[in-house]
């Protein structure tokens, strides 16, 4: 071979190695996916588990803390903008996924084939699906069926022993959703005053909804504020020990808050197409069975599908809630809660 013909070989087969590598990062690069999740580890890790084993794909999930969570994850993905590490943001709960939202952090996807219960956020930059209720878990042992609270406003009643109710800090998670939502609901000045009264009253107000289950569980508080994972988890582990309540069900009460679940998009995450993928395995029915037998999914709509055990009603009547007002004023309530209750 010439040596003009010997380097021209050996251009091409730099190429082609090029070629090849490239190939090879492109592959990598499809076959994983980064999701940034607030759901607890325990319900999300089998999901992303059994994605990875059905499709190949390496999931790389981030998950975050009790007491700060979704607000801590909501936070991170606020700061990477600019240039994002994750490819799906999973929620268990809409506002902070609203605000982001709003942010532009998302971009548009909804799958053209969404199972049956699932809705679109404003815009179609995330989908709701699933979920849990705001509930009363009740002590049995200190409360009698006859004196059991059927209303969030008897966390604050003068008929009650208001030190001995407990709700977590309503600056995270789904209780700064709850929070947001009585303030849309009841309006600034009631909802304010309910809260001036949880310190007033000395409600004890703790590090989360799963501190408020073990408090009642343990006979420490009578009754609380949490969600029905922790809720009937607790049912399951304590028969007869503890009941859980659907809050505000009368007909001219306000409902009780539904949270459902959302999953969004990253705009400019660095693996998009496996990022689709994974969500649309997240809303396929066989995740939402998965959830739903684990004990994460209690509630679509009105519909109620938690376990008999948990002892639900099989429907609930819904609290009203306007997302993107929520995620317009949820800011100025938490500050404004971190005021009042902080001390």
């Amino acid at each position: 071979m010439t040596g003009g013909g010997a380097a021209k070989a050996v251009v091409f087969l730099f190429i082609a190695a090029a070629a090849v590598a490239s190939c090879k990062s492109e592959t990598a690069q499809d076959e994983a996916v980064v999701i940034y999740t607030s759901v607890d580890q325990n319900f999300a890790e089998p999901i992303l588990n059994r994605f990875a084993e059905e499709t190949g794909i390496e999931v790389k999930p981030v998950f975050d803390v009790e007491a700060a969570k979704t607000s801590g994850l909501a936070k991170r993905l606020a700061e990477e903008a600019d240039k994002p590490l994750a490819d799906v943001f999973w929620s268990g709960e809409p506002v902070q996924t609203e605000v982001l939202a709003q942010q532009s952090v998302f971009t548009q996807y909804v799958p053209d084939d969404l199972r049956e219960g699932p809705v679109a956020g404003p815009g179609g930059l995330w989908t709701a699906f699933g979920g849990r209720a705001r509930v009363l878990i009740i002590n049995t042992d200190h409360l009698a069926p006859d004196d059991r609270p059927t209303s969030l406003f008897d966390l604050v009643s003068d008929q009650r022993d208001t030190t001995r109710a407990a709700i977590a800090y309503p600056l995270f998670g789904t209780t700064a959703t709850h929070a947001s939502a009585l303030f849309t609901e009841l309006g600034e000045a009631r909802a304010q005053a309910f809260f001036d009264e949880i310190v007033a009253k000395e409600v004890r107000v703790v590090d989360g909804n799963s501190v408020v289950r073990d408090l009642v569980v343990a006979g420490s508080a009578d009754f609380g504020l949490t969600d029905t994972d922790d809720a009937c988890a607790a049912v399951r582990r304590n028969p007869g020990q503890v009941v859980v309540v659907f809050p505000d069900q009368g007909a001219s009460d306000m409902g009780t808050l539904v949270i459902p679940n959302t999953v969004a998009l990253v705009a400019g995450g660095p693996n998009p197409e496996t990022g689709r993928r994974l969500i649309d395995y997240l809303l396929s029915e066989e995740a939402a069975r998965q959830l739903a037998d684990a004990g994460w999914f209690h509630v679509d709509g009105t519909k109620v599908f938690a376990a008999e055990d948990c002892g639900l009603p099989e429907t609930v009547k819904p609290m009203p809630v306007d997302y993107a007002a929520l995620a317009r004023t949820m800011g100025d309530v938490i500050r404004d809660l971190r005021d009042r209750i902080v001390r």
